[in-house]
């Protein structure tokens, strides 16, 4: 059997690939973590084992040794296994880790890719990371490292290589990143747009400047896009009529698909909660 370390997307359920969607769809076991859709869970089968290792910025639940363990321990079981991660498993999601961990036990594992949010958090709110005669380049970066990591990331160089710059898990270090792209170089009044919670019906997009980004009330999780392309607004997502509601779907699963497909289209999340019989 074989270990699945399956990006799960940015957080729209309709965003996983086919590929990630089929394997949860035959999964005896999926570990995840805890901004997992649970309509992606809802596609396990109902006797699947479902393991919450609930890692959070600075207070994760289980150590990833633990994590590690644990899919090697599944996997030695003969049990199909899908390692549910958020974006992509190998954009700082520790999917490498992972997957060398299972290398060395001799666990059979693939890597299913996923849209990570760095592309797509942006577009949900408008606001491409590429733009013709704007920026022909963009660089994604880490707001998180790690406390051990034995360099710190070079801002000053970042801030001079120039074209789009994307910060993942920034939201708490926002202040200290805008001080050091300003000192290496970049203006204080560069457009920023954060965009929390992307994909989902809880996004919220705050514009401001580089000077401002301390300040500005961005929350996590966030996706900070920083340059010329932050100011360019082409929001779509936003603007469904059904954006920011959530509405309780009551029809079995089976019977639910197209009004669940119909309302998403709408902009609402949906949330499926099976009645079996009412009245």
């Amino acid at each position: 059997m074989t270990v699945y370390l399956v990006g799960a997307g940015p957080g729209d359920p309709d965003l996983i690939t086919v590929r990630g969607a089929d394997v949860l769809r035959r999964a005896d076991v999926v570990v995840y973590d805890r901004l997992s859709a649970e309509a992606l869970l809802a596609l396990a089968p109902p006797g699947a084992e479902r393991i919450s290792v609930g890692k959070t910025p600075g207070h994760a639940s289980a150590a990833q040794a633990d994590i590690n363990a644990l899919l090697v321990d599944k996997g030695k079981a003969g049990l199909e296994v899908v390692r549910l991660k958020g974006g992509d498993p190998f954009v700082f999601a520790r999917g490498g880790e992972e997957a060398a961990a299972l290398r060395d036990a001799g666990v059979p594992f693939e890597v299913v890719p996923g849209i990570t949010s760095a592309i797509a958090v942006p577009a949900y709110a408008g606001v491409p990371v590429t733009h013709r005669g704007v920026s022909t380049s963009f660089t994604v970066v880490t707001g998180h490292e790690a406390p051990w990591a034995a360099e710190e990331t070079d801002w000053e160089g970042v801030a001079r290589v120039g074209g789009t710059i994307v910060v993942l898990m920034g939201a708490a270090t926002r202040g200290a990143i805008a001080e050091r792209l300003i000192a290496g170089g970049m203006a204080p009044d560069t457009p920023v747009a954060s965009v929390q919670w992307g994909t989902r019906a809880e996004q919220r997009t705050v514009r401001t400047t580089l000077a401002g980004l301390g300040a500005a009330p961005v929350e996590a999780p966030a996706t900070i896009v920083i340059g010329a392309v932050a100011a360019i607004d082409l929001a779509w997502f936003e603007r469904r009529p059904l954006f920011g509601k959530r509405v309780v779907v009551t029809r079995a699963r089976h019977q639910a698909s197209d009004l669940v497909h119909a309302l998403r289209g709408l902009g609402a999340e949906t949330v499926e909660v099976p009645a079996i019989e009412i009245g």
